[in-house]
């Protein structure tokens, strides 16, 4: 709606429009234009009082985030209904309105004065609109001197209302931008390759491809080091939300104050410390994914703010009032047995039920064996080029050593172990020397203990290895393997090894 600058108004009422003006324009910090917004509205419309109220569109509140005035301190971080009061009249119409006397006033909001002890006589107020969207409300209240406001108030604050909407969405839009940027900082823009194609992992990865389309809370369950954030990640990438940060956190590495903290952030002043407002993992996160590992690990006390925000999709900051709506995808992983966590009180039914709409079991190292091979080719592919050393060649006894081994820390402890040795080689060949003695050990007892598992898994992998190399040729792989092609036929026959599909 286009308002004409009326011929009546005095040249020092122009003068207060533009210092207005320029003062709203002079930041994109939010908080600071939201001050020079009120500050400015009450010295050209001359009035006792000033207050802003932003639309929270998602949960249908108008909350009050700057005021100036007698007990204005009072109002901020209140909110109310958005269709009550004068200002949700204003804000459902999207025109301005002037009460001369509240106390007459059918559409007037009593609970404000109450809250804040101050006494409204007259009120004038006007939507903040910027390209046909209501973003608040400007209030002001009690003219000073003689007379109550007249229309020509009307007019004037809503042509100061026009010029504030503009400065708060340019504000609104920098912090936007800067949440999202931290939010991508965040994000560790590593990939989400997954190496490997036995039956176990496929079984994992179709139940991926079958959620990550969708908003459904996953809870990731397996062994320390099998890779769960990599699946999370997964997850994410191939989700509608692949294009907003991905956010994760280690919950068991934080202490519980510190967690809250990172998980909801804080306001200035919060604690001893919080020289500053802190911006949580929720709000960098916001319409993108949130990733907890270790959750099994959090407090009583966490676990019931956390249920709140996935039951809500709203919080509080630590040491505030002002509730944030939030967006945001849910991933959990533990290693940890909830179902044990639950019967001994270490882990409330509602969050785990809330967190457990979809859950995945990843499957520890040594029960896909066959993946060894092309994890150890992976790993020293990339510890080569991280460690800027030539890439060395792993001879098949290292190989037949690791497939053997049962990798109690899983592919995490395969990794190390790779990126010593190729440390150790010096570019040249990795060899059982170049292994922990507790791993080059290994294959010894294996063997001599008719370690089946271990055995079968090993040639399986081998099998695979061989028929990789010479790109499913079997009479190649039966070559290099030194066995006949009928014997190799057999034994893929065996173990169900079927080439992947494209």
């Amino acid at each position: 709606m286009n308002v004409t600058l009326p011929n009546s108004f005095p040249q020092e009422t122009l003068s207060a429009l533009l210092n207005a003006s320029s003062a709203i324009n002079s930041s994109l910090d939010l908080p600071t234009v939201l001050q020079n917004i009120v500050q400015n509205a009450a010295a050209v419309m001359r009035a006792e009082a000033s207050s802003l109220l932003l639309l929270d569109s998602r949960r249908n509140k108008l909350v009050f985030h700057a005021a100036v005035g007698d007990r204005s301190d009072l109002l901020k971080g209140e909110e109310f209904d958005a269709e009550l009061g004068i200002a949700g009249r204003v804000c459902k119409t999207a025109k301005p309105m002037i009460v001369t006397d509240v106390q007459q006033s059918k559409f007037f909001f009593r609970g404000i004065d109450d809250k804040s002890s101050f006494q409204t006589r007259g009120m004038v107020a006007a939507p903040l609109v910027y390209q046909d969207n209501v973003l608040g409300v400007v209030e002001v209240l009690n003219k000073i001197g003689p007379g109550n406001f007249s229309d020509s108030d009307l007019d004037l604050l809503h042509i100061f209302a026009n010029l504030a909407a503009s400065g708060i969405r340019n504000a609104q839009a920098h912090q936007e931008l800067q949440r999202e940027y931290e939010g991508l900082r965040s994000t560790v823009r590593s990939g989400d390759k997954i190496i490997g194609s036995s039956p176990p992992l496929q079984q994992v990865l179709d139940l991926c491809h079958r959620v990550a389309a969708s908003n459904a809370s996953v809870l990731l369950l397996g062994e320390t080091g099998t890779g769960k954030e990599l699946f999370a990640r997964y997850l994410h990438n191939r989700s509608e939300r692949r294009d907003k940060p991905f956010i994760a956190i280690n919950c068991a590495a934080l202490a519980e104050t510190l967690l809250e903290s990172e998980l909801f952030g804080h306001e200035k002043g919060a604690f001893t410390g919080a020289i500053a407002q802190k911006t949580g993992r929720f709000e960098l996160a916001d319409k993108g994914t949130l990733f907890l590992d270790e959750i099994g690990e959090i407090s009583l006390s966490i676990q019931v703010k956390l249920l709140r925000v996935l039951q809500e999709k709203e919080f509080v900051r630590v040491g505030g009032t002002k509730t944030l709506a939030c967006d945001v995808r849910v991933l959990a992983a533990t290693n940890r047995n909830l179902a044990k966590e639950m019967e001994e009180k270490r882990f409330r039914e509602d969050l785990y039920y809330r967190l457990n709409v979809f859950p995945i079991s990843i499957p520890p190292l040594r029960e896909r064996r066959e993946d060894i091979p092309s994890l150890i080719e992976h790993f020293v592919t990339r510890a080569a080029a991280e460690l800027k050393v030539p890439r060395p060649v792993v001879v098949d006894e290292v190989t037949a050593t690791l497939v053997a081994h049962r990798w109690p820390g899983n592919i995490r402890e395969l990794q190390n172990v790779i990126e010593r040795a190729v440390l150790m080689s010096d570019g040249r060949e990795i060899r059982l020397s170049h292994l922990p003695h507790d791993i080059s050990g290994s294959q010894a007892s294996v063997t001599e203990t008719g370690g089946d598992a271990s055995l079968w898994g090993y040639e399986k992998a081998m099998i695979l290895k061989a028929l990789k190399n010479n790109h499913w040729n079997q009479s190649k792989a039966a070559r290099e393997l030194g066995i006949s092609r009928d014997n190799l036929r057999y034994r893929v026959k065996k173990y169900q090894i079927a080439k992947p599909t494209a």
